[in-house]
């Protein structure tokens, strides 16, 4: 079982239970919108139970619920690249709209960061994130990520085309 922890900010494995609290976080146009199309709106039940089932599979762990004082608050996950990529990994994250602001996922973010390069066997962690999310673009930027560049256009959301701003972090 894994817990990893900062302060009152603690990433821990999914459990089964997670499922109507991850729907009553994540069925949220405002989250949608800086996620990809694979996170759903609107996000039902069946969305969270199939995402959770896959969430537990992976060994070592990759996908983690986010506490924040004791409650399930969002979800922060890493995959790992292949090929000529395999030392590289990618994050993405979401956090429950009433907890934006609070540096929640600051600490999450450091959290999963120190993991990824302990555990994963990887020298850089990436993102992209899209051009009007500058919140999490602030978050990335605290925990030492690096933009590296703009793909212009590259994002395809909401019938509207974005460009994606991407960060990277590299192991010292």
């Amino acid at each position: 079982m894994i817990n990893l922890v900062h302060g009152d900010v603690k990433l821990r494995e999914f459990r089964m239970e997670d499922c109507h609290r991850l729907v009553h976080l994540a069925n949220n146009e405002n989250i949608s919108r800086n996620l990809r199309d694979g996170f759903p709106h609107p996000y039902t039940i069946n969305h969270a139970e199939e995402f959770i089932r896959n969430a537990m599979m992976p060994d070592p762990a990759t996908l983690f619920a986010i506490e924040y004082k004791e409650e399930y608050v969002g979800n922060i996950g890493m995959v790992k690249c292949k090929d000529v990529y395999r030392k590289s990994a990618e994050v993405g994250y979401f956090l429950g709209e009433q907890y934006w602001g609070k540096g929640i996922m600051t600490r999450a973010l450091g959290l999963i960061c120190e993991y990824g390069f302990q555990n994963l066997d990887i020298v850089r962690i990436h993102t992209g994130v899209y051009e009007h999310n500058l919140a999490s673009q602030r978050v990335l930027e605290k925990c030492g990520f690096v933009k590296e560049g703009v793909f212009r256009m590259a994002v395809y959301k909401y019938d509207r085309y974005w460009n994606e701003v991407r960060y990277a972090l590299i192991k010292e």
